[in-house]
């Protein structure tokens, strides 16, 4: 089992800049696959990267691909989110997930441990 916390979201102008992380309780979080998701207002939550337990292998939405990557540290349990170039439309609440195989999927019924989110706004 493993416990997610997001930090690193905040208010941006459009062309800036964030880096989100998302920090794993429990020893065996080098194990886990972690995936980022959006949720705006009124929408379905929509995948963004995920990368796989030793990092590997990644994979990235067609929005943000080119303007954002995805990494991590398994000795400091973290796995992070830079965001380059950022977009009004990239305005929602981020969230992490994590499940314990070796797939970089981008679907959010395979990940069965879920963080909070961290709201990130971006102004035109």
């Amino acid at each position: 089992q493993v416990q997610l916390v997001e930090s690193g979201g905040g208010t941006v102008q459009a062309g800036g800049s964030l880096r989100l992380s998302c920090r794993g309780s429990g020893h065996a979080f080098s194990r886990y696959s972690v995936a980022w998701f959006l949720q705006a207002p009124g929408k379905e939550r929509e995948f963004v990267a995920s990368t796989t337990p030793t990092g590997s292998t990644t994979r990235y939405s067609d929005s943000v691909k080119g303007r954002f990557t995805i990494s991590r540290d398994n000795a400091k349990r973290t796995v992070y989110l830079q965001m380059d170039s950022l977009k009004p439309e990239d305005t929602a609440v981020y969230l992490c997930a994590a499940q314990s195989f070796a797939y970089a999927t981008n679907n959010p019924e395979n990940f069965g441990y879920w963080g909070q989110g961290t709201q990130v706004t971006v102004s035109s």
